[in-house]
């Protein structure tokens, strides 16, 4: 079923999610709900913050990317990238790596906006998948800036946090103006 990408302004995106101790059908069906939103907005990851449910859940599928390579390493061999996708994460936890690099973000909460964001290179993390089973893995580029992305929706960080001072004044004016607009449209 497909589920509504909730924008900047909407509380619940600045909530911290509670961790899931089970795998129940409720969450297997938001699972499978949250891929299918992400695909159909054209997205690359979506946290559960983003559908509205604060839980320590994430999704990610980067296999439509081919311009920002992505490394994978499970038990310090490397893996392929897009055979684990779609990627599903619960209760993630990542160590920093690599050094700190700069590239691109948007965010699905965040329409049309995009910034430079410094995040480490490379990260090691510790999660459960779908089935609720323990998963270890290292990751770099798109991925490792995907995973960290997405965490953060986690704890309730948004990338406009992550930002510069000067590129978050740049973008004051669309900020503003989605926050309000997601404002009236709540209390609507």
């Amino acid at each position: 079923m497909l589920l509504k990408v909730i924008k900047y302004g909407t509380p619940v995106l600045r909530q911290k999610g509670t961790r899931i101790g089970e795998i129940t059908p409720a969450i297997k069906q938001l699972i499978a709900d949250m891929v299918e939103t992400m695909y159909a907005n054209k997205g690359i990851g979506l946290a559960a913050q983003q559908v509205g449910v604060p839980v320590q859940l994430l999704v990610i599928d980067l296999r439509g990317v081919t311009d920002r390579p992505s490394t994978l390493e499970l038990n310090g061999k490397p893996a392929d990238v897009n055979a684990f996708m779609p990627l599903v994460l619960i209760n993630p936890e990542f160590k920093p790596v690599g050094e700190p690099v700069s590239g691109p973000e948007g965010c699905l909460s965040f329409p049309e906006i995009f910034a430079d964001i410094t995040r480490p290179e490379a990260i090691d993390v510790k999660a459960l998948n779908a089935e609720g089973k323990p998963i270890e893995f290292r990751c770099g580029g798109l991925l490792a800036r995907a995973v960290q992305h997405e965490t953060d929706h986690l704890h309730g960080i948004l990338f406009i946090d992550r930002m510069t001072t000067e590129v978050k004044e740049e973008l004051r004016a669309e900020l503003e103006e989605l926050q309000a607009a997601t404002k009236t449209a709540l209390k609507k």
